[in-house]
C-alpha cells in the first residue's frame, strides 16, 4: 500500500498518541477536515496492509504504581507455544505475550510475557505454581515508548 498525503497527515496527527477524549477519532477527524468514518477506514486500511502494525495503549506502568515489571520467559514445545501463549496473553496481569526464536545454546526461551505488579513478590504470587516462569527479568528503568514517526516531507 502506498500512503497518500491524507494518510501522511493522519499518521502525523496520531504519532504522539490519540487524544484522551471520549471520541478520539472524531477529534482527529475534525482537526484534519475529515469525517470520523474516513479516519477509522484509513487507519484500518493502513493496519491491514502493514503500514501500521497496531494501535494500542502504551501506559507508563511506574506512574500507575506498578514498580515491579517482569519479563517472564519459558522454554516450551513449539507445537504448544501458540495455544499456551494465547492463554497467558489473556490473563489480566499480562500486558503482552509473544513468541521469539530461541538463540541456542545461550538463550533457550521462546515464549515471553510481560507481567506488572507493585512488587516482585506480587509478580511471583500472580504467576503462582501453575505459571511458574523459567526466569523473570525485572525492569530497572522505563524505556521511551514511541510509535511510527514520519519525518518532514
Amino acid at each position: 500500500m502506498r500512503i497518500d498525503a491524507t494518510d501522511r497527515r493522519l499518521i502525523k496527527a496520531t504519532q504522539s498518541g490519540l487524544p484522551l477524549v471520549p471520541a478520539p477519532y472524531a477529534e482527529i477527524a475534525t482537526g484534519l477536515g475529515l469525517d470520523e468514518a474516513e479516519v477509522m477506514t484509513r487507519l484500518q486500511a493502513m493496519q491491514d496492509s502493514g503500514v501500521i502494525r497496531r494501535i494500542a495503549v502504551a501506559p507508563n506502568h511506574y506512574a500507575l504504581g506498578m514498580a515491579a515489571n517482569g519479563m517472564t520467559v519459558w522454554d516450551v514445545k513449539n507445537a504448544t507455544a501458540l495455544d499456551l501463549g494465547a492463554q497467558i496473553g489473556a490473563l489480566d496481569f499480562v500486558s503482552h505475550c509473544y513468541l521469539r526464536p530461541r538463540a541456542l545454546p545461550d538463550w533457550p526461551y521462546n515464549l515471553f510475557a510481560m507481567v506488572h505488579g507493585k512488587t516482585r513478590a506480587e509478580i511471583r504470587a500472580l504467576l503462582g505454581d501453575a505459571l511458574r516462569s523459567d526466569d523473570i527479568l525485572y525492569s530497572t528503568r522505563i524505556l521511551k515508548k514511541t510509535g511510527l514517526r514520519l519525518g518532514k516531507g
